[in-house]
């Protein structure tokens, strides 16, 4: 096998390589570190790369294979960590000029599990400060870029971690998500990724800017990798204590439930009731829905009733959360925050505590109305994203984005139809971090441009396994592993 395979290689299938000696954790980190070093200047997907740790883990790694029988199930694989969440003694930056030189001194809990089970980092990826932007660019370097495309965006807040996955730079990575960060990267860089049910994976240490709406997940090539990463990083810890209480069950063996697909209803929504949407994703998305049938699955043209809740549910608790986390930061280092940090921020700071109880109270309700709506269904289709990935904006010369905001250049139109340009786009992600519920985007189609268009699977609040379930089951018959960018050496 040659390298440029190798580095394509499913996570399940590198771990076997390695513990049948076939390569070597030196091998595999090399490699992955080479490939960095060749494709990272072109699409920037990492904002620090942990090159010498890497080497020392993986050399260590490979003694360890010589002396134990029993091996972590991770054990030697590579693994890359959004900047937004923090590893001990690795530069985290948060996307922020506000912490260039930031070095933690403690891991988050899911970056101490990936550790304990033999996960070998690379580096940090690229995120919008703060993650909050849908698309991937700060003032620490130059944007991150889709491997299909480099004039088009990457995605975000995940956008480095999807990159990198995309193009071979590591076999999975992590990435959370409070409104669609992990799900927007992966539909418009064509893998898989999904986030969990609201405190499956445990935050502990560091930075949370969303508490009640963002989970961390994984981003991979396949939906058994993704199983094997949330069997890692899921469960509880008493340092949380936002954290679901009881223990997941094992994600790989839920994957072989194939009989439970026959009795699976299922609601397809082309627009959740509400969303403009460019007709070729709808008919994209409409198709891909439609082979859940050839499962046995009822599906059903439905869409819950809830209207768009952005503007009086998330905006204010998300604003509002993110300046009590950034409060000292906007204080003290605001000439080094992006204009759109700023904008966030004077809003959160403006947020009452009656506008904080009336969205609470507002997000309740709109939970009971979701939880109704599942009561009939068992998963919930839609498109991931209204639109094919976007031109990225270009920054006028001379300028940075303290001086420019990239969301003033988000499509205003969809389907003829006028949308908010800051979030428009990206109308079918934010409701299921409102209610907590675990929502993945699968590869389905590409767009005219040659561009990937992705597909959400959502599930009742718990219900991890069926959204994986369902995801493996369309993989099996949609398989999109073997699509590769053209950027791809």
């Amino acid at each position: 096998m040659n390298n440029d395979s190798l580095a394509f290689v499913s996570v399940e299938e590198l771990s076997r390589l390695i513990k049948t000696k076939q390569i070597s954790p030196v091998e595999l980190i090399d490699l992955f570190l080479k490939r960095i070093e060749l494709l990272n200047p072109k699409l920037n997907a990492f904002l620090t790369v942990n090159s010498e740790q890497a080497k020392a883990a993986a050399l260590k790694a490979e003694k360890t294979l010589y002396r134990k029988k029993e091996l972590p199930p991770l054990f030697g694989i590579p693994v890359s960590i959004k900047d937004l969440t923090s590893t001990r003694g690795i530069r985290t930056t948060y996307g922020s000029l506000a912490y260039v030189n930031f070095i933690p001194d403690e891991d988050t809990a899911p970056v101490e599990r990936l550790i304990k089970a033999g996960a070998i980092i690379l580096g940090k990826t690229n995120t919008p400060e703060f993650g909050l932007s849908p698309t991937t660019e700060n003032n620490l370097g130059e944007d991150c870029r889709n491997p299909w495309n480099t004039d088009y965006i990457s995605g975000g807040s995940s956008g480095g971690s999807a990159v990198s996955v995309a193009v071979g730079m590591t076999p999975m990575a992590t990435g959370t998500d409070g409104g669609g960060s992990v799900r927007i990267p992966a539909s418009v860089c064509g893998i898989y990724g999904i986030k969990p049910t609201k405190g499956r994976v445990p935050a502990t240490a560091g930075f949370n800017g969303m508490p009640l709406f963002s989970a961390l997940g994984p981003l991979t090539r396949t939906v058994r990798d993704a199983a094997l990463m949330l069997n890692v990083i899921a469960g509880p810890d008493p340092r949380d204590p936002t954290c679901l209480r009881e223990r997941p069950p094992n994600y790989i063996k839920a994957l072989e439930a194939e009989n439970n697909l026959k009795s699976l209803r299922i609601a397809w929504s082309p627009d959740l009731g509400f969303a403009p949407v460019d007709p070729e994703v709808a008919s994209i998305t409409s198709a891909a829905a439609s082979s859940f049938e050839k499962f046995g699955c009822y599906i059903d043209e439905a869409s819950p009733n809830i209207g768009d809740a952005r503007e009086n549910i998330w905006n204010p608790i998300a604003f509002a959360d993110t300046y009590a986390e950034q409060a000292d930061v906007f204080k003290n280092k605001s000439q080094l925050l992006t204009s759109y940090v700023k904008a966030n921020l004077k809003t959160g700071k403006r947020i009452t505590g009656a506008e904080y109880s009336n969205a609470l109270k507002k997000l309740w309700r709109f939970q009971a109305d979701m939880e109704v709506f599942f009561n009939k269904y068992d998963l919930l289709l839609t498109p991931t994203l209204a639109i094919p990935p976007f031109r990225r904006h270009i920054r006028p010369e001379g300028t940075d984005l303290r001086e420019v905001n990239p969301h003033l250049f988000y499509p205003s139109e969809i389907a003829g139809k006028q949308v908010a340009a800051r979030h428009g786009f990206y109308p079918f992600t934010y409701p299921f971090n409102i209610t907590g519920q675990p929502a993945a985007s699968v590869p389905c189609g590409f767009s005219r441009e040659g561009l990937p268009i992705g597909l959400q699977i959502v599930g009742r609040f718990g219900e991890d396994a069926t959204v994986l379930l369902a995801s493996f089951a369309f993989e099996r018959l949609n398989p999109w592993s073997g699509y590769r960018p053209s950027l791809v050496i």
